[in-house]
């Protein structure tokens, strides 16, 4: 999808455009956000730092496990890109697992925490991340924030697709829900049955539900299981979002571009005229 003119982008969507309003020209490499059909945005490290949250609650459970079981070698943060990072909860666990040689029963989504199975250590792992959330709170990336409300204020239909069963409770935490009209999450995947990432499942069934085309709208991801997913389901545009999976890599999983934070689209600001075309 080739980068336009944001005002004049905004202008043929029946809005003012003077919030959207360029301050410097944006790199031809990025895609025009406002002509898109729809944008489908990742929660947790595009939208949320929450993936820090997440990334801590997982150490301290595979930490325990690890120890308890003998596994070598050690977890890393490594081996939460690579196995756990934008995958359906239990689906993490059994990914890892398999990377040690390790198999243990699937278990039943409703396993007590100290279930020695992989949906009870995912929901050991949910525990540790819940009880982290309400105690600390959440605030999005002020970046990812200011591009979201200039999208929603253009009419540019949101969307989120997120593998996290705890989607709805992080977007509400940090005041994002009304922004978007469409939610995926692990929730609904599980009870649509929807294929974890890297899968094309759960980006197809956001863009469905948004009324969208994937070929004409743009994802917006930073783990390599979410840009494949989303590459998978056909969308004109991937936004690999650097938050410490690689750029590379993220090009690799079928990323069209690279940044290391949404602000990169910004500022936009309403007094500086923008140069037409």
């Amino acid at each position: 999808m080739a980068l336009g003119n944001y005002a004049g982008t905004v202008a043929r969507r029946g809005a003012d455009p003077s919030p959207l309003l360029l301050e410097a020209p944006v790199p031809e490499a990025l895609p025009d956000l406002l002509a898109a059909d729809g944008v489908l945005f990742d929660l947790d490290g595009v939208l949320t730092p929450t993936a820090e949250v997440h990334m801590r609650a997982w150490k301290v459970v595979f930490d325990q496990v690890f120890g308890q079981w003998g596994i070598t070698p050690a977890y890393t943060d490594a081996d939460y890109y690579d196995y756990v990072d934008g995958k359906k909860r239990y689906d993490g666990v059994a990914s890892l697992l398999h990377s040690r040689n390790v198999e243990v029963p699937w278990g039943a989504v409703d396993d007590p925490p100290e279930a020695e199975t992989i949906c009870g250590i995912g929901n050991r792992k949910n525990d540790a991340f819940a009880a982290s959330l309400r105690a600390e709170g959440i605030a999005p990336y002020p970046g990812s924030l200011a591009v979201v409300q200039r999208l929603h204020e253009a009419g540019v239909p949101l969307g989120v697709v997120s593998s996290s069963k705890n989607a709805e409770e992080v977007l509400g935490a940090a005041g994002l829900r009304s922004y978007f009209r469409v939610v995926v999450d692990g929730v609904v995947a599980e009870r649509e049955n929807l294929a974890s990432k890297p899968a094309a499942d759960m980006f197809r069934a956001g863009a469905e539900n948004l009324g969208v085309d994937p070929a004409r709208s743009i994802a917006v991801e930073d783990a390599t299981s979410g840009v494949a997913s989303a590459a998978a389901a056909g969308f004109a545009d991937v936004i690999g979002v650097d938050r410490g999976a690689g750029a590379d890599a993220l090009t690799a999983a079928g990323a069209t571009v690279v940044v290391d934070d949404l602000s990169l689209f910004l500022p936009l600001t309403p007094n500086h005229p923008t140069e037409t075309a």
